[in-house]
């Protein structure tokens, strides 16, 4: 059915659908972030000690990353209304006991509860775009997706501090979880009115594919432990699991291939990667954030450690880039239908000024007016960034069936996940370095923004080549033709 047919009131309820999605997605990734301020409250209030306040962190990347690809294609084949529901309400539920937690071993058990609704939730909200929207509406919808990341890893540490500064040290950091719940409890009722429902397909009831889950949840794990514990297991021997992923991940893609030449549903169809726009769409995806999401990371540990910022001063620093990215996304989502991926090489070479440029403000201004230096060449690398993410995710599931929305969206995510723990890997590694040697912190910070800016650099080049190898075609400007209340036309 045409937009026309469904009338403004079907179009309404597909935009507020749309928000409850994104308010979800929102609440989610903001948990990635905003716990990090808090870890020396939960180590003062809760007797935590380094390791269990890794795994706080760590642990919800490693759940986060497992969960995306095998929730995004239970919510093909179940329903994506359904899964997305089940997810929002165990991560509720989850954020609850972590605020009251007795000890450190339940605090980190329930936030690897966190973590696997996290990733329970991420797909749907992919697939949902895919399911509800068409053409220009679907690149709007994806602006707004690319301004809730861009807004959500930015204003986690303010956010955090201002909780902590609220609460205090000691009982601050339950807080980081409590203020889940109002907005999951409302986002839950929301959906319950607003989310399309998907029935099963008629014909044939596809089933889960439970070898091809456990090869890719192991061979993720196996990547992404060393990464996401690399300061926290010393020595060289867990690079040793890197060939067991890469032994693991070899065994999936084999078995995936098998299933499709049996005739069988394989967990992800490796057909998905035949198409350039996807297959570019991953790898540009999993480069960026192993460059952009490292400068939270170093930037707010030089402001506390090196500066001397409080926990709230120094996650207040970081609000320029957010304030940026929300802007870049929303403006690109309107042309991306336009420019096509000329919009993410132009976003990639504003990061990487912008970066280049934080760097410059770190040796010209030193001491506590650095932030203030800091503030534009951030506000313009969050532009750049919006201009990124969003233009990508909208040309890397451009061509995606609906059907199979879910699954790929899932793969998407999980090449952000597996970004982001081996960029902070690589960039931590530089940092603590320097400052091992006793380095000056501010030497550190733009000796690690540097290894940053070469990330977004080969990103810039694989954009680049693309282009030059082959003529972007623009996404054509096709009306939206799915309504909520309609079942997804080929699920």
């Amino acid at each position: 059915m045409t937009m026309d047919k469904a009338g403004p009131a079907a179009d309404k309820r597909r935009w507020q659908a749309l928000w409850v999605c994104l308010t979800a997605g929102f609440m989610t990734l903001l948990d990635s972030s905003i716990v990090n301020v808090a870890l020396p409250s939960m180590e003062r209030g809760l007797g935590a000690d380094t390791a269990d306040l890794s795994w706080v962190v760590s642990g919800y990347a490693l759940t986060f990353g497992l969960a995306l690809v095998p929730a995004g294609r239970l919510g093909d084949l179940r329903g994506r209304r359904t899964v997305f529901l089940f997810g929002l309400a165990l991560f509720t539920l989850a954020s609850a006991a972590c605020g009251l937690a007795s000890d450190a071993g339940w605090l980190v058990f329930f936030r690897l509860s966190q973590g696997v609704a996290s990733g329970i939730l991420a797909p749907q909200t992919t697939g949902l775009i895919q399911q509800m929207f068409r053409g220009t509406d679907r690149a709007r919808a994806f602006g707004m997706l690319g301004s809730v990341v861009g807004l959500s890893t930015a204003i986690g540490p303010p956010a955090g501090g201002l909780l902590i500064h609220l609460f205090g040290t000691d009982d601050g950091w339950r807080w980081v979880f409590y203020v889940n719940l109002p907005i999951g409890v409302a986002a839950f009722c929301a959906a319950l009115r607003l989310l399309p429902r998907t029935p099963p397909a008629p014909g044939r009831r596809e089933g889960m594919d439970l070898p091809g889950v456990l090869l890719l949840g192991a061979g993720v794990l196996a990547l992404m432990l060393p990464l996401v514990q690399e300061q926290q297991w010393t020595g060289r021997l867990k690079w040793a699991l890197l060939p067991v992923a890469a032994l693991l991940l070899a065994g999936f893609w084999a078995w995936e291939r098998w299933q499709g030449w049996w005739g069988q549903a394989p967990l992800l169809d490796l057909r998905l990667f035949a198409q350039r726009s996807f297959s570019l769409g991953v790898l540009l995806n999993l480069v960026y954030f192993a460059g952009f999401t490292t400068l939270f990371f170093v930037y707010t540990l030089f402001l506390q450690n090196g500066v001397g910022y409080t926990a709230l001063a120094a996650g207040l620093s970081s609000l320029p880039f957010a304030c940026g990215s929300a802007i870049g996304a929303a403006v690109s989502g309107r042309l991306v239908v336009r420019h096509g991926r000329k919009l993410v090489i132009a976003g990639l070479g504003v990061v990487a000024l912008g970066l280049l440029t934080v760097i410059a403000a770190v040796q010209l201004v030193p001491g506590r007016g650095v932030a203030w230096a800091a503030a534009l060449p951030l506000l313009i690398a969050g532009l750049g960034s919006g201009v990124t993410i969003s233009p990508n995710t909208t040309l890397t599931l451009a061509s995606v069936p609906v059907q199979r929305a879910g699954a790929a969206g899932g793969v998407l995510v999980t090449a952000q996940r597996i970004g982001s723990a081996a960029g902070i890997a690589a960039v931590g590694a530089v940092y603590f370095a320097h400052l091992a040697n006793h380095g000056s912190p501010a030497t550190a910070l733009q000796l690690g923004l540097l290894t940053a800016v070469g990330i977004i650099v080969v990103a810039l080049a694989l954009a680049v080549a693309d282009l030059r190898e082959r003529q972007v075609e623009p996404l054509s400007p096709v009306p939206s033709a799915v309504r909520p209340e309609e079942p997804d036309p080929a699920a």
